[in-house]
This record gives structure tokens, sequence and C-alpha cells, in this order.
């Protein structure tokens, strides 16, 4: 081979050995950068809370604006957390009810839900072995999810009676210890009873009850969604 050749083979293959190179530092640019996309992606994306529960959360005689949900959705961005409440309260419902419909309402996929079920069972009487039963069921089937839940407990009218009512109030701190879950213990603290926080009904929350029911339980919801982010 002449020097010519020689030194034209040379150059080839060190402009081979370029292009390699270049397409490799590309390549892995390129990776590195979806890569870093995917990532970012990720840590945009919004936790998703679950309301799950009956008319208290889902806004019975309100406005959309004043209900809770976009309340607590509103209170939370302004502490900074990056969260989409989802509403699968429904009016009326009992533990029972809410028990029945849990697998449907899963396909939000929530990272957290709230949990607040058992006032209309009181109402109506079920027996307070029954509910805990209901809720046993709802809150095993979260976990086996790996859904965090906060329980929100209720207390049972007055008029039900001493017995029913300690045999009732009862059932929310001891499956929110047997499960080791966030606990507040009584979703209507500082509203139940004050006529200026309720409707006319004396049951349902008015806009300045919902208020403050965000107030006091936001501490709780921050607490449940950063130990779980």
């Amino acid at each position: 081979m002449g020097g010519l050749s020689r030194r034209l083979f040379r150059c080839a293959g060190m402009a081979f050995g370029i292009l390699i190179g270049a397409m490799s530092l590309f390549g892995i640019h390129d990776a590195q950068a979806a890569d870093n996309a995917a990532n970012s992606a990720a840590g945009n994306a919004p936790q998703t809370l679950m309301l799950y529960g009956d008319s208290l959360m889902a806004g019975y005689g309100l406005s959309h604006e004043d209900g809770f949900a976009p309340r607590l959705e509103a209170a939370l961005r302004d502490a900074g957390h990056n969260v989409k409440v989802v509403n699968s309260s429904v009016s009326g419902d009992t533990t029972a009810a809410g028990l029945s419909r849990l697998e449907w309402a899963l396909v939000d996929d929530p990272d957290v839900v709230l949990l607040e079920l058992g006032a209309n069972d009181a109402l109506r009487g079920v027996e307070p072995s029954q509910t805990r039963e209901n809720l046993d069921a709802i809150i095993g089937k979260l976990r086996d999810r790996d859904v965090a839940v906060l329980l929100a407990g209720m207390m049972a009218p007055p008029n039900m009676g001493k017995e029913y009512g300690a045999e009732f109030n009862e059932i929310y701190p001891e499956l929110a210890a047997e499960y080791q879950l966030a606990f507040y213990p009584f979703f209507l603290d500082g509203v139940a009873a004050d006529s200026s926080l309720n409707q006319d009904d004396g049951i349902h929350p008015n806009a300045d009850g919902v208020k403050v029911i965000v107030e006091r339980i936001l501490p709780q919801v921050i607490n449940v969604l950063e130990a779980d982010s």
C-alpha cells in the first residue's frame, strides 16, 4: 500500500471513529434527556386525594364552589401542595353503601383517601357492630391497594341514647388504633350544633361551616399527603 493510500486509510478511520463517538454521545444525551423529562413529569404530577363520604362531603345544599372538595383543594394549593381532589362522596350513603361501591370508586387510583362515613348509619339506628364491620372492610380494601387513609370520625346524635352513642362513638378511634391510621376525631368539630354554621336542617354545614371544617382538618390532610409523597 502506498504512502498516500495509507494516509487516506488512516484519515477515513479517524473520521469513522469521530462519527461513531458523536452518534454515541448524542444517543446518550437523548436518553438522558428522555429520562430527565420523565422524572420531571413524574415530579410534577399531582397527588390524588379521594374524598369518600356522604352528604357532609358531597356538598349537599351548597353551590359547587362552596362545597368541601373545591374548598379543600384550594386550601391545599394555597399551602403549596400539588393535589387533585376527587370527590367520590354520595349524599345519603351509609357505610354499607360505601362498601358496596368502593371498587367502582377506586378507578381514580387515589394516593390518599379521606374516609368519612357513618353519620347516616347513626341517624338510621344501624347497629354499631354493623357500622364497624363495614368500615373495617372498607379500610382493609384500601390498605390492600396500598392507599393511605385519613379516617374522619363521627358521633352519634344524643337522641340515640347513651348506650348507643357510647358504642358508636368508640368505633372510629378503635379502628384508627387497630390500623394505625391518621385520625381526625370528629369531622364536624367546631360546627355541629352551631346554628350559624349549619343549614336550616341543623345537620349539614353551610358555606361558613365548610370553611371551618377545611381550616381545622387541613393540617391532618397535609400530614398524610406529605407522608405519602
